[in-house]
C-alpha cells in the first residue's frame, strides 16, 4: 500500500488505469456531498436529525404516519433533481469516454454519474436512484418531481394516479433487499475486474461494501479514494487521502496526459 503526496499517487493510479482491461470504479457518499446532497451517516448528515428507525420499509409500508413523516423529509429538498455533478462525476464519465471503464457501481441514489454523462447501461445502482418513485401496487414509476409538485401544494402522502397504491422513493430502504438483478451483475462485475477504484466510500454499509473485496479475492489491484479510513485500507494497492473531486480530476489529467490525449 503507498500513501504519498497526492500528485505522485496521481501519477500512480493513471499507470494503473492505462494498463488495466477491466476497470470498476465505486462510489459511495463521498462523491455526492461535493454536489452538496447531505450524507446520512457523518456527524450532521441525516440521521443525526431523524431516528432512522422511523425509516424502514416496514415502517413505511405499514403506517400511514410513516409515510408521512417520511413524505415530509423528502418534500424538503434533501435530495432535489437540482443538485449538479461535481468534477469527480465528470472524471469518471470522462474516463469512460476513453474507454477506460467497465462501468460504475454506486452506493448513491442521485443519479448524478448519468448526468455527468455515464451511459445508464454501465452505472449499477445497488441503493436505488431518489429520482424516481414507483408505485408499489401497479409498479408504475413516475418522476420525482413530479410527485415532488404535488408535495408542495399540500399532498401529504401522495398515492398512485392509476390504482390509488402505496408511493415509494425507488431507491433502497432499510430493512428492503437491494434490487437483485443490480447486485447480482454489481457482484459479476467485481469479481471480473482487474482494477477496482472504490472513491468517497467507507466501505462499511454491506453488501455494497462487499464489491472491493470480491475484485481483491479475483486478483485486481484495487485503489481507494476517501478522507477518512475505511477496513480495507490494508487491501488498497494505493490509497489516497483527498476528496473525490480533486483526486479524481488529477488523475483524469495525469492519464490523459500519458495517452497523449
Amino acid at each position: 500500500m503507498e500513501e504519498q503526496d497526492l500528485h505522485f499517487l496521481a501519477n500512480k493510479v493513471a499507470d494503473l488505469i492505462i494498463n488495466a482491461e477491466k476497470i470498476v470504479v465505486f462510489t459511495g457518499a463521498g462523491v455526492s456531498t461535493e454536489s452538496g446532497i447531505p450524507d446520512f451517516r457523518s456527524p450532521g448528515g441525516i440521521w443525526s436529525k431523524y431516528d432512522p428507525d422511523e425509516f424502514t420499509y416496514q415502517r413505511f409500508v405499514s403506517s400511514p404516519e410513516a409515510r408521512r413523516k417520511q413524505w415530509q423529509l423528502f418534500g424538503e429538498g434533501f435530495l432535489t433533481s437540482d443538485a449538479k455533478p461535481n468534477p469527480a462525476h465528470y472524471a469518471i464519465a470522462e474516463l469512460d469516454r476513453l474507454g477506460k471503464l467497465d462501468c460504475v457501481i454506486t452506493q448513491n441514489v442521485d443519479n448524478l454519474h448519468q448526468k455527468a454523462g455515464m451511459p445508464d447501461a454501465k452505472v449499477f445502482e445497488l441503493h436505488g436512484n431518489m429520482q424516481w418513485v414507483v408505485c408499489l401496487g401497479c409498479g408504475k414509476r413516475y418522476p420525482f418531481d413530479q410527485i415532488k409538485a404535488r408535495l408542495d401544494k399540500g399532498e401529504e402522502t401522495p398515492d398512485c394516479e392509476v390504482c390509488h397504491g402505496i408511493l415509494k422513493p425507488d431507491a433502497v430502504f432499510f430493512g428492503e433487499s437491494l434490487p437483485p438483478q443490480v447486485l447480482t451483475e454489481a457482484t459479476f462485475r467485481s469479481h471480473n475486474c482487474d482494477l477496482f477504484i472504490a472513491v468517497g466510500s467507507t466501505l462499511v454499509v454491506t453488501p455494497a461494501a462487499y464489491m472491493p473485496s470480491y475484485a481483491v479475492q479475483s486478483g485486481a489491484k484495487l485503489v481507494i479514494i476517501n478522507l477518512s479510513s475505511t477496513p480495507l485500507d490494508g487491501e488498497a494497492t494505493i490509497l489516497i487521502r483527498a476528496k473525490a473531486g480533486e483526486a479524481m480530476s488529477l488523475i483524469l489529467q495525469r492519464v490523459k496526459e500519458k495517452i497523449g490525449y
